[in-house]
């Protein structure tokens, strides 16, 4: 087994490519990267800044950061099955415009929140928090329109950018919700992300590690989880 992917479960990015391993189904080794020294040991051997995931390659001796770059490569060498970068140029481009929507304008301000709580007392940035929450609406009404007439987020085939939306709703759930019952549309492609196996598996991996999380956590996060209800 050539794949390394070192991560940690809790992580929304490394949840991103997790759940890209297990919708190509390769087979992998993990080497969880935990606490500070992890991190530190992963910027003097394998990538300098420190971010996870990333994904090391021990048979091309190739070593990926970054969740989008590490889904491009894994869906390149897997073999068989659809693919999460569609071929139809066109399809492909939506692909990846929607995953930097959801990693730029969910994800990043979902980030914001959660980091603004750990700052030191009289360091935080409540303006900031403001903002993310304000583009985080605005991406809700963006996402209720994509979401019309699609299954997934951009068409019938589930894609790298469902990739980057499962973890990303996940948690902007747990800090700042969409309008359930008035934006439909992207409550139903939450549930349906849920129930999706590959999501699933994601989630229920990291369920150990919700008492990490700084900001109190919703009694009611698998309420929408068809899985469990």
């Amino acid at each position: 087994m050539s794949l390394v992917l070192h991560q940690h479960p809790f992580a929304s990015y490394c949840q991103k490519a997790l759940v890209a391993l297990y919708e190509l189904d390769l087979p992998f080794r993990t080497h969880l990267v935990g606490d500070a020294d992890a991190r530190a040991e992963l910027a003097a051997t394998l990538w300098p800044m420190a971010g996870i995931p990333v994904l090391r390659d021990e048979s091309a001796d190739l070593t990926l950061p970054e969740s989008t770059t590490i889904i491009e490569y894994l869906d390149d060498i897997a073999a068989g099955g659809p693919k999460l970068i569609p071929a139809d140029r066109a399809e492909a481009l939506q692909a990846r415009l929607w995953d930097r929507f959801f990693d730029q304008h969910v994800a990043t301000p979902m980030q914001k929140i959660v980091g603004d709580s750990l700052r030191r007392e009289g360091c935080d940035d409540p303006e900031g928090v403001v903002e993310a929450r304000s583009t985080l609406d605005t991406a809700y009404t963006v996402l209720e329109a994509q979401l019309a007439d699609r299954t997934w987020a951009t068409g019938a085939a589930f894609t790298l950018a469902d990739c980057a939306a499962a973890p990303a709703l996940f948690y902007t759930r747990a800090v700042h919700r969409w309008d359930q019952d008035g934006q439909p549309n992207v409550t139903r492609y939450y549930r349906d992300l849920m129930a999706r196996p590959s999501v699933a598996r994601v989630v229920d991996e990291a369920r150990t590690w919700r008492d990490i999380f700084p900001l109190p956590w919703p009694a009611d996060m698998d309420e929408l989880d068809p899985v469990r209800h």
